[in-house]
């Protein structure tokens, strides 16, 4: 039995007089999005740029819905480095820590909206900027800076970023900063689907498993799909994984659930996850499901950063990866505190966002431009 070290469930006490809000550490890289919605990768012929890797679309969201955020990670010493580190700084993200590369180019992501049901996905992160990441780019007292500390679980995928990673959770636990891990699994980014194969979500791996397990300890906030936690407890059942999960941490768990919503556990696993609290998910119509975890994990984490309730971090989680997946892009689609409240008091459902005269106008106008 591993011994817990997260937080006591059902509590989360954050240190007063940080800097910061939250630090995220992960992926960092160019996502080119097809314009041509519809067609094969194949048949694509323009694609639009965008801010893209799990940890940075989280630091992108949580700054644009009012978190002093930051950003950990390294980019080429390239042009696409650069568009990437002035996309965090224009949205108010603290960029201070992202290391530009002279030897590595910036990670990138092809995706194409074949259908409602299919997107092509292509990582191009052979030998990249940001899974250089050293545990001498960790500065420690950054991290003691923060309230929180965000990792994604691509960035424990290798020696060399495991020991970065495990490096910010050292400094973390030291300085009483809360952590918090997004499962984010990518089979194809641990070698276990074809390189082409950036879509398929899940692939049962135990050794994988295994390497999943001996971080869970360190978090106290674990945040992931239905598969995600069943590649973190080693079964295929959900609630066996989660019961696994649960013998190693103590940690609060956030199960994200598809369009039903989502749920949160702070203690035993229950018989059927029906008996807990599902906080239920936004109806809209499905663009593009690339970014709904990271919107989800903004949203959420606005309202635990503020100590929130359980009901209103999932509320604004649900909405976030609701309005994303309404839209083309992920980072630029993130929604602005003006765009919730009105979709909160809407006295309809708004499914397709996207014809909502007043909400794309709010999206248009009230985006923030701040520096921390």
């Amino acid at each position: 039995m591993i011994k817990i070290t997260g937080a006591t469930m059902g509590q989360t006490c954050f240190a007063t007089g940080r800097q910061l809000d939250l630090i995220c550490l992960g992926r960092l890289g160019v996502d080119l999005y097809a314009q041509q919605v519809g067609a094969r990768l194949e048949d694509v012929s323009s694609f639009a740029k965008y801010l893209g890797g799990s940890s940075a679309n989280i630091a992108f969201g949580t700054a644009r819905l009012g978190l002093r955020s930051a950003m950990l990670s390294r980019v080429g010493d390239d042009h696409m480095g650069r568009f990437l580190v002035e996309s965090l700084a224009r949205e108010g993200c603290d960029v201070s820590a992202i290391k530009r590369d002279p030897e590595r180019l910036t990670a990138m992501v092809l995706l194409g909206l074949k259908d409602r049901e299919t997107f092509p996905l292509v990582f191009y992160r052979e030998n990249c900027a940001d899974m250089a990441l050293r545990a001498e780019d960790i500065d420690e007292q950054q991290i003691a800076s923060s309230k929180a500390l965000l990792i994604t679980g691509t960035h424990f995928s290798t020696d060399q970023v495991f020991k970065a990673s495990s490096q910010a959770l050292d400094y973390a636990e030291k300085h009483d900063v809360k952590r918090v891990l997004d499962i984010d699994y990518r089979p194809v980014l641990w070698g276990l689907a074809a390189k082409a194969d950036g879509e398929t979500r899940f692939v049962a791996d135990q050794k994988v498993s295994q390497h999943v397990q001996r971080i869970l300890p360190r978090f106290d906030l674990i945040v992931g799909t239905e598969e995600e936690f069943q590649i973190a407890g080693g079964s295929t059942d959900l609630l066996t994984a989660l019961r696994t999960v649960r013998e190693l941490t103590a940690a609060t768990l956030v199960v994200k659930l598809g369009p039903q919503g989502c749920t949160v556990i702070h203690g035993a696993i229950p018989a059927r996850l029906e008996d807990g609290a599902i906080y239920p998910g936004v109806r809209v119509e499905v663009l593009n499901v690339l970014g709904a975890g990271d919107a989800f994990m903004s949203g959420f984490l606005s309202g635990w950063l503020k100590d929130a309730s359980d009901e209103r971090c999932c509320q604004l989680a649900n909405a976030c990866g609701g309005l994303v997946v309404s839209r083309h892009a992920c980072a630029p689609a993130m929604p602005t505190p003006a765009e919730l409240d009105y979709l909160f008091s809407s006295p309809y459902p708004i499914t397709r966002p996207d014809q909502d005269v007043v909400l794309q106008r709010l999206h248009q106008v009230s985006v923030p431009r701040k520096q921390w």
